[in-house]
Order: C-alpha cells, then sequence, then structure tokens
C-alpha cells in the first residue's frame, strides 16, 4: 500500500515537513534540533509594494503634515456648497427638460389640433335657418335668429326654467346660437326648428329646447351644451 506521505495533493508539502522534523529528532538530537518551516508557511514583508501618491487628488490647503486642516475649513466647506448647489440646478434643470419633453409627446399632434377647429361661413347661413356641421364627430348647430327669436328669448322668465340660464350668457351674439347637437337625456340628436319652443326637439324622448337651446320640456336634465368660439370677422365664426 502506498504510504500515505508519498500521495500527492494540497497536503504533502506540509506531510513532507513533518517528515524532516522527526528525523532531526532522531539523528541530531536535541541539542542539534533546528526549526524546520514548512514551505506553505513562509510569510513576506512585501516591502517592494509602492504606496500610490494620492497628492494630485488632495486640496493644496491640506497637503502640509505640519498645517492644521481647520484653518481652511471654511473655504473648503464653501467650495463644497458651491459645488453642491450648481449641480443640484443642472440636476432640476435636466429633470425638468426631460417631463417637459415627455409631456410634450403626449400631447395632440398638429393634424389632430387642426382637426380641433371649426370655421364657418356665416353668410351662407339664412336668418331663421339652422345648419348642422361635423365637428368633433358631433353634431354642431349653428342657427341665424330673427328679431322676434331674440326678443322671445331674452324676456323668458329664468324661474321657468329647469336649468336656469340667461339668453345672454349662451351667445356672444344674439343673432347667433351655436350649441352642440347632443340631447342632454341620452345623447340622441334633436331636430331643428321643431318642437313647442320652435327650438329643437328630440323625438326619442320628447325633450323640447327653445332657440336658445335651453331644455323648456322633457325628460332632459340640462340645457344643450354651448362650445368655445370666437368671431374673429362679422362673417366668420371659429368652434374650438
Amino acid at each position: 500500500m502506498m504510504s500515505i506521505a508519498a500521495r500527492p495533493g494540497a497536503l504533502s508539502p506540509y506531510l513532507q515537513a513533518t517528515k524532516l522534523s522527526v528525523k532531526s529528532l532522531l539523528s541530531g538530537g536535541a541539542k542539534g534540533l533546528l526549526p524546520a518551516a514548512a514551505p506553505g508557511a513562509v510569510r513576506l514583508a512585501h516591502t517592494d509594494i509602492k504606496i500610490p501618491d494620492f497628492n494630485d487628488y488632495r486640496r493644496p490647503e491640506v497637503t502640509d503634515p505640519n498645517k492644521s486642516s481647520q484653518d481652511s475649513s471654511e473655504a473648503r466647506r464653501t467650495f463644497s456648497y458651491l459645488v453642491t448647489g450648481a449641480s443640484t440646478v443642472v440636476a432640476v434643470y435636466a429633470a425638468k427638460t426631460v417631463v417637459t419633453q415627455f409631456v410634450s409627446s403626449m400631447s395632440a399632434s398638429a393634424d389632430v389640433l387642426a382637426l380641433s377647429k371649426i370655421e364657418i361661413k356665416l353668410g351662407d347661413i339664412p336668418e331663421g335657418k339652422n345648419m348642422t356641421f361635423k365637428w368633433r364627430g358631433k353634431p354642431l348647430f349653428v342657427r341665424h335668429r330673427t328679431e322676434k327669436e331674440i326678443a322671445t328669448e331674452e324676456a323668458v322668465n329664468l324661474g321657468e326654467l329647469r336649468d336656469p340660464q340667461h339668453d345672454k350668457d349662451r351667445v356672444l351674439n344674439p343673432s347667433w346660437v351655436i350649441v352642440l347637437g347632443v340631447c342632454t337625456h341620452l345623447g340622441c340628436v334633436p331636430i331643428a326648428n321643431a318642437g313647442d319652443y320652435g327650438g329643437y326637439y328630440c323625438p326619442c324622448h320628447g325633450s323640447h329646447y327653445d332657440a336658445s337651446g335651453r331644455i323648456r320640456k322633457g325628460p332632459a336634465p340640462l340645457n344643450l351644451e354651448v362650445p368655445f368660439y370666437e368671431f374673429p370677422d362679422e362673417e366668420t365664426v371659429i368652434v374650438g
């Protein structure tokens, strides 16, 4: 059988060192005994390693070992505050730019914004008539009222209305009424120049609106919606 000292492996150097120590004890005696160190127990001082010089990264105020760093602490602290403040401002500005660009990317494009407005030539609508246009996928009623209709709607008692609103609060120009053609009951499309009040009538459930688009009779709870619009001139109206 092979001796355990002759077997190769991680313990082989230590077993050989033990064998040499035993031989020294048996041959030389106690007086001539020399320490036998195992090859794996040799320690190195590593005196040849060079320590890096960090003086290039240190501030000139603290390179002198004979000078207290407390003498320059205020100046160094001021510099640190200045760098921190400048970094904060830059970071905030960068974050604002990123958020602004992100929000802008979610806004409507130019073609969508163009569809959000409609320009109507008022000269094409005779007095006493109503015309229907398509705006944002909904019917838009533009009514050219007569002097009699204007006087009638302005004289209505607000106490009789389900959704009290004066005629002057619903129009920019008394001659023109601009409302969405969507019944406030269930979203049906009313008929213009019809109903008990000569304005709009929804045949689905019998809601009657006057010539100002106010609910006067039927199940509808609110007046017809008035969109935002403006008159760039006397012959044109822009809705949206």
